[in-house]
């Protein structure tokens, strides 16, 4: 029974691969609220597969398999290569602009995949964590000129690497309790956007603005109060 739990949760996590495929599938109709709905289903399973691996101790049942390398191949492709590939294809750039953008998230996100400093002490993210499927989507929702839309994609790809701190918002124990409220709202709002067919309204995108911008930058603001009591 332990390792048909372990293998249960390692199957919860390679389901990820076929939400994937679906949003792909679903990218190349154009059929843009079902590609979020995918990724979407793949964002939550990528939320509970963590937990309930550590509850099970997958690593301790079957050590021979590494649950963390199957997690990484998943989040790539839901959290940056689908991304890439609705960029490339939808409306929110001429081709001019929307191809290299595209092709410049998929590889600085398999970089960023690659750099074992991603982590900080707290437990945040060293840098932009790739969270592509997220930027994408608000894009997505509010609609920005399309030289907006490129200069987030480029200011986003710099900040990759650089030792500007983004929130986990499970992990990063300071302002959790508000981050966690903050994480279940951007979520609603999410869903509410999708039901909506990505064409909310103004109350929705005030809400989706609000805690896009807190999730955005409580990372750096955390950062800065540490410097500045550290001794």
């Amino acid at each position: 029974m332990p390792k048909t739990k372990t293998w249960a949760v390692h199957l919860l996590t390679a389901s990820g691969a076929g939400f994937a495929l679906l949003a792909a599938l679903a990218v190349a109709r154009g059929a843009w609220v079902e590609t979020f709905i995918w990724l979407g289903a793949a964002l939550f399973v990528d939320g509970v597969d963590g937990p309930l691996a550590r509850g099970v101790r997958v690593g301790e049942r079957v050590p021979w398999f590494d649950g963390a390398i199957l997690d990484m191949v998943i989040d790539y492709t839901t959290y940056v290569f689908i991304p890439a590939l609705i960029l490339a294809r939808s409306d929110l750039m001429p081709p001019t602009l929307a191809t290299p953008a595209g092709i410049l998230v998929a590889v600085i996100g398999a970089l960023y995949f690659a750099d074992t400093r991603m982590k900080t002490r707290e437990y945040g993210f060293r840098g932009f964590p790739a969270v592509w499927n997220m930027v994408v989507f608000v894009l997505m929702v509010f609609a920005p000129p399309p030289l907006f839309s490129a200069l987030v994609i480029i200011a986003l790809a710099a900040l990759t690497f650089s030792p500007v701190e983004f929130v986990h918002p499970v992990r990063v124990t300071r302002l959790r309790p508000l981050t966690l409220a903050v994480t279940l709202a951007w979520a609603i709002f999410s869903l509410l956007s999708v039901v909506a067919e990505l064409q909310p309204n103004q109350f929705v995108l005030a809400g989706l603005g609000l805690t896009t911008i807190y999730l955005t930058f409580i990372g750096a603001a955390l950062q800065a109060t540490r410097f500045r009591t550290t001794p």
